[in-house]
């Protein structure tokens, strides 16, 4: 119960300051508050853009041009997208005005020194346009929160999970036999693996980080795992909603 409470008092906290942002640092880099509701379908990267710049639009920030982290494999006639590549140059900062790198070779640690110092992406860091930070492993516990209708119901549920379809540099995997971003973030099909890591390369899936830094092997905040499906309730099972990271470009 207190760490219920506290992780309330601090969503709180980080939402009443968000909505009046840093008129130094004004915001350039977001969680989307939610997934778009059809599991790794987000009408492409052109769709997982405009969901971006609408949700920047709803919290006064639609004056920048705002791309989504996302990285796409290689299709026929179409060559790979590298997610690092679609986001300008930095730096970036958060709802609170906190930067979270500043620039590319920091937010991915590209150098051996940068490896070791890190980004400034932790979990209370980590927020969405509103501000709030993203509850994450072992915030509110409880056997349903892996189910749709506990999630639909209820904040309070481990949603830690953000897209990336990227490797940990933030560049796209190489290949198309592996499926790492859910046909390019087109497609909700099931999974056909029932594990919550995909492994060997089953079936549909999307590879992800971990907002809080916490769970999936290594807590990586951009490439942690894949999950076990592209539909609403595979997202949902493996804790995520199909939320993803937002930048702005200019």
């Amino acid at each position: 119960m207190i760490v219920a409470a506290l992780a309330v008092t601090l969503a709180g906290s980080y939402f009443a300051y968000g909505q009046q942002g840093s008129p130094e640092h004004p915001m350039t880099f977001f969680i989307t508050s939610a997934g778009m509701g059809d599991g790794g379908n987000f009408g492409g990267l052109k769709g997982a853009d405009a969901y971006c710049q609408l949700l920047a639009g709803r919290v006064g920030a639609g004056n920048k041009t705002w791309h989504a982290y996302l990285s796409t494999q290689e299709r026929p006639g179409q060559p790979a997208i590298n997610a690092r590549d679609r986001i300008g140059n930095g730096p970036w900062y958060n709802a609170y005005g906190e930067m979270i790198a500043r620039d590319l070779a920091h937010l991915h640690g590209d150098t051996l020194q940068l490896a070791r110092l890190g980004n400034n992406i932790t979990k209370l860091t980590n927020l969405t346009e509103k501000g709030q930070i993203v509850y994450g492993l072992g915030d509110f516990p409880d056997p349903q929160d892996g189910t749709i209708e506990y999630v639909s119901k209820t904040i309070y549920s481990n949603r830690h999970e953000v897209v990336t379809g990227s490797k940990p540099d933030g560049r796209a995997y190489t290949g198309t036999t592996v499926d790492y971003t859910c046909n390019n973030y087109t497609s909700n099909a099931a999974g056909t693996s029932g594990e919550v890591v995909r492994r060997n390369g089953i079936g549909a899936a999307m590879q992800v980080g971990m907002s809080d830094r916490n769970g999936g092997g290594n807590g990586s905040w951009n490439s942690a795992h894949s999950t076990g499906g592209c539909s609403q309730a595979d997202v949902v099972r493996t804790h995520g909603q199909g939320k993803f990271y937002c930048f702005a470009i200019n």
